[in-house]
């Protein structure tokens, strides 16, 4: 793959550089600010793009902000969030940019990247066009339910199952997570896209959809 890195911080980005470069990939740009990060996706429309929230000047969400940005020059083109702390709202604004079907985005606290197998593979899931959201972040969206929940008609495996989606998950991997066939889990997904109210529509990408619908619930 095709790789832009922004972080600010050196010795972070010179690691990733050289992980990424050991498994064959390429790196065509490594920046620590903003308006680098857009510069380098306009310039060389990698295939990911792997981005620090909080970068220079204020460390806020700098990082986030040139993401969606980037996304908005280059319709569609992937983006793997990091972040050193779970921030819900950053997630729901990265996600917030697939409408229309494009997907290609991921957010992932920054331990993940201890765990290089797993981080490589959550890289690979986002640049196919896939949605990869760390378990710690799902986890804290349970909490954050409203009343007025949109997801509330849904069974507890259905949540389960839509859970699993909204971290990147398969059709298969969730049958393998849950321990059930993989008609079982197309079915629940059938259910979900209608309690979701969801209707077929190739213009649009459900999954992501059902994903949107469960961050905002």
């Amino acid at each position: 793959m095709r790789v832009v890195i922004a972080d600010d911080a050196v010795l972070l980005r010179e690691g990733l550089v050289r992980l990424l470069t050991e498994r064959g990939h390429e790196v065509v740009a490594a920046v620590g600010d903003g308006d680098a990060l857009v510069g380098a996706v306009v310039a060389h429309r990698p295939d990911v793009s792997i981005v620090d929230v909080r970068m220079p000047p204020s460390h806020n969400d700098e990082g986030l902000r040139a993401a969606v940005e980037a996304r908005r020059l280059v319709p569609r083109t992937p983006v793997l969030v990091l972040s050193q702390y779970v921030e819900v709202s950053y997630a729901d604004d990265l996600l917030a940019t697939t409408g229309g079907g494009g997907g290609g985005v991921g957010y992932l606290l920054k331990d993940r990247v201890a765990d290089i197998d797993d981080f490589l593979d959550s890289l690979a899931r986002v640049a196919s066009g896939g949605t990869v959201l760390d378990p710690e972040v799902v986890g804290q969206l349970l909490v954050r339910r409203r009343r007025d929940d949109p997801l509330r008609e849904l069974t507890p495996r259905e949540r389960e199952v839509l859970a699993l989606m909204a971290e990147g998950h398969s059709n298969t991997a969730i049958a393998r997570a849950l321990v059930v066939t993989d008609g079982a889990v197309e079915k629940h997904v059938r259910n979900i896209f209608t309690k979701l109210g969801l209707p077929p529509d190739t213009a649009q990408h459900r999954r992501v959809l059902a994903v949107l619908a469960y961050l905002r619930g």
